[in-house]
């Protein structure tokens, strides 16, 4: 026998059928929106409240409450929390407000060994001061309170965003020059011309602090069903290390590099002395590089007198280091050749890069620069 509601039926357009089906099945809406989705579709097919709960594993209250918000206000309205539901909030705008400002400064300002804030210690500072700043509402305030807040005002004081402070005074106008030989070099490969035996263009700069590293067991190798990739012992023995001087010619993609213990002054006039030594005596040497002292010594500028007027330096600008185009090639070394490299001695180590050297000159890559290209005009 069909019983008899107390309560008038829930009548639905197509339309509140359609969505109210969809959040029912959705799974990313709210939980208790699905749920209350659910209820209403159930209620409009003719379900008693009893039913209804018993189908959600729910009780009646919660089921009458929203089908009387959903009689009262519309389907769709019934989903929603109603304004001004909830605990009224204990922590006031201006203790909040402060939470944020102490988030702002670093711990040891406060008498702390700490150079980052964590939650915890946060936490322990504000219940420990509140009252001092006349703030009581926050003497027992949480870490996942301290969270919402501080997530809340988009602070986050136990991370680190690194940036760059631009200390070089004449850093745009170096930048200019660096760029103005990127043209050029832009302009020559554009044109098609043959390399010009009078002209060199390179990008220098060195890699110092390259490991020579020895496995103390061998190395296992992947073994199907056993595991898939090189197996290695966590221990190791350490040899040093070796510094890669190199230098990319930008017009034709050779690169020029020495390997050495160390990379002072003569072992950077030792690197001029190959560029000498492999380009004829009538070419002009252009290099960009870095303002190393090794690059502006008076051993350096001795060496350039030896040889007037074979070198022009364009020097980048101090943490402009990005303008050189070796960078590239340093990157492609390090994620290649070096990546896991295991030697029994600094001589093999020397070795096996002079031999990725001899590598890749024999099918060059001309490396090419395009940011602000544009705005480079020569006359």
């Amino acid at each position: 026998m069909p019983f008899e509601r107390k309560r008038p039926d829930l009548v639905l357009t197509e339309e509140m059928k359609e969505e109210l089906t969809r959040i029912s099945l959705s799974r990313t809406e709210a939980v208790r929106r699905v749920e209350r989705a659910k209820i209403l579709l159930a209620y409009a097919q003719g379900d008693s409240i009893s039913g209804i709960a018993h189908q959600l594993g729910t009780n009646r209250p919660k089921i009458e409450r929203c089908v009387d918000k959903a009689l009262q206000l519309g389907p769709l309205a019934a989903l929603e929390d109603l304004p001004g539901r909830g605990k009224p909030p204990s922590i006031t705008p201006e203790a909040r407000a402060w939470v944020v400002s102490v988030a702002c400064q670093k711990p040891k300002d406060f008498g702390y060994s700490y150079e980052l804030w964590t939650t915890r210690l946060l936490a322990k500072h504000i219940r420990k001061t509140c009252r001092e700043y006349n703030h009581p509402c926050l003497e027992k305030i949480s870490r996942g309170t301290v969270s919402k807040i501080l997530s809340k005002s988009e602070i986050r004081p136990h991370k680190i965003s690194y940036y760059l402070e631009r200390r070089d005074p004449e850093f745009d106008k170096k930048m200019a020059q660096v760029l103005y030989v990127y043209k050029e070099v832009q302009m020559i490969q554009e044109k098609g011309k043959e390399v010009s035996s009078s002209l060199v263009i390179l990008s220098y700069d060195e890699k110092p602090g390259i490991q020579a590293i020895e496995n103390t067991a061998p190395d296992l190798p992947p073994e199907p069903g056993k595991h898939p990739t090189i197996g290695r012992d966590h221990e190791y023995i350490r040899h040093g290390t070796v510094s890669l001087l190199a230098g990319i010619d930008l017009l034709n993609g050779q690169v020029h590099g020495i390997v050495e213990e160390r990379h002072r002054s003569r072992e950077f006039v030792k690197f001029l002395q190959v560029l000498d030594e492999t380009y004829p005596d009538s070419a002009k040497i252009k290099i960009i590089l870095d303002n190393h002292p090794s690059h502006i010594s008076k051993e350096t500028r001795k060496y350039l007198n030896s040889v007037p007027n074979r070198f022009e330096f364009i020097y980048t600008p101090k943490h402009g280091s990005w303008l050189n185009l070796v960078e590239s090639f340093f990157a492609k070394l390090a994620k290649t050749m070096l990546r896991g490299i295991r030697v029994k001695s600094k001589q093999e180590l020397k070795e096996r890069i002079q031999k990725f050297l001899k590598e890749i000159n024999e099918e060059p890559i001309v490396f090419k620069w395009k940011y602000g290209l544009d705005s480079i005009k020569l006359t």
